[in-house]
């Protein structure tokens, strides 16, 4: 029997009554064949690219009231839909029925006590709840990635992508009919008021996680609120340390690329810390670079003197910014140590990267610096579900439990143990 207390308006019984339907759902996933979900995955994606007419008129509603209400370029790109990124997420979809189902992978086989066999296999987690903000494809993105990995899940988005969010669940519905998975598998939350989080942050007798992907303000409400676990995608404060012994033009492109191949997404570069014995070689040559694709640039006193005053002073708080924007910091630092320091002391444990032709500091650097992906002559961009092979991600962790970094289909399942015996009896 439940301790919790009756619903106490219309909102929190609607909540309750899609956990109740998403643990039904949950409890058959399991019994579906892979063949069973990749065929639902394949008429998901058919059915995304059905509606994409709806889709797009609802996206330009959303874009329409969030021009009105000044939002920023990067949550308006975040925001945006077009027939080429519709095309992505569909294919997004049909490319995560290709992988591998983890539900039912063996992780180890042994033998225990008085010779009872045991098998520690992957099951799904069960119920998952996603809160996300401005990104409409997250709907598609984890329905899909949930479905695989024999989950249910309950979506709830932000009130700035809501009209493209309903048509993309509508969509997602539909191409589930006809199916053989429960369609209580993928569930929209229509309401966009805060009720609405603190309701779902309190079923913990339905949902087994939440997974607010989002600002700051989002995660910690949901952490603090929450009655089950949290798997938490903190701020993305990315630094690229380049070392002494860096390729000059290595460099230069490394660090282009990180701050303004998508500059408002969580695995931008926003800190460059630069080893004092390259500096003035190295900040010209960077700056004139990132200057031509309009970024504004902020330094500290040693950076400001190599490069005039067309530099922004950087405070304190320049250090602890996700900027998302076209903005980035710079610091000159005294060697590998003290770069490690700053990036221990000021990063958000996302992504962080060094430029080095020396394989010993690297390997330091990599040791040293605690974030769930460390890069050496790699691009922040590339901390992705995608770019390691796991289709779309749910989000990128910076958690150390229960997963961390981009979290795929495997990081969306649990293990139990599996025992058996001839009958044996413990004494």
């Amino acid at each position: 029997m439940s301790s919790r207390p009756s619903p106490s308006s219309p909102l929190e019984q609607e909540i309750e009554e899609m956990g109740r339907r998403a643990r039904q759902a949950a409890l058959r996933l399991p019994l579906c064949s892979t063949d069973s979900k990749n065929a639902a995955l394949l008429a998901l994606a058919e059915a995304i690219e059905a509606e994409q007419t709806a889709i797009l008129a609802a996206n330009e509603i959303d874009l329409a009231e969030g021009q009105s209400k000044g939002l920023s370029a990067a949550m308006m790109d975040r925001l945006a839909l077009d027939p080429q990124r519709l095309r992505k997420i569909a294919q997004d979809v049909r490319d995560i029925a290709q992988l591998p189902d983890p539900v039912g992978e063996t992780l180890e086989e042994f033998t225990g006590a008085d010779g009872i066999e045991i098998r520690k296999v992957r099951v799904p987690i069960g119920v998952v709840g996603i809160l996300y903000e401005s990104r409409p494809n997250v709907t598609c993105d984890a329905a899909a990635l949930c479905l695989k990995s024999g989950n249910a899940t309950i979506l709830r988005g932000g009130k700035e992508a809501i009209h493209s969010n309903r048509a993309l669940a509508a969509a997602l519905q539909r191409g589930l009919e006809g199916t053989e998975m429960p369609t209580d598998a993928i569930q929209l939350v229509s309401h966009t008021d805060r009720e609405s989080v603190r309701h779902l942050c309190q079923l913990s007798e339905f949902l087994d996680v939440l997974i607010p992907r989002g600002g700051q303000g989002l995660i910690r409400a949901v952490t603090s609120m929450a009655t089950m676990p949290v798997l938490k995608h903190f701020d993305g404060i990315c630094h690229m340390y380049l070392d002494a012994s860096a390729d000059p033009q290595m460099a230069v492109d490394l660090v282009d690329n990180a701050k303004t191949q998508r500059p408002g997404v969580c695995n931008a570069l926003e800190t460059l810390l630069v080893d004092q014995a390259v500096a003035h070689s190295f900040l010209p040559k960077i700056a004139e670079r990132l200057w031509e694709k309009g970024v504004e640039l902020r330094g500290d006193a040693a950076t400001r003197e190599i490069l005039g005053s067309k530099i922004i002073p950087a405070t304190e708080e320049d250090w602890r910014t996700e900027y998302l924007a076209l903005i980035l910091s710079i610091r000159v630092v005294d060697g590998l140590d003290m770069a490690v320091e700053h990036i221990n002391r000021y990063g958000s444990r996302h992504s962080d990267a060094i430029v080095s032709t020396d394989p010993k500091r690297a390997a330091l650097f990599q040791t040293a610096v605690d974030s769930s992906a460390v890069f050496w002559n790699t691009s922040t961009r590339y901390n992705d579900g995608g770019c390691f092979g796991f289709g779309a991600e749910i989000g990128i962790s910076t958690d150390k439990l229960h997963a961390r970094g981009p979290c795929g289909l495997k990081e969306l399942t649990s293990y139990k143990y599996l025992v058996k015996s001839e009958g044996q009896t413990r004494h």
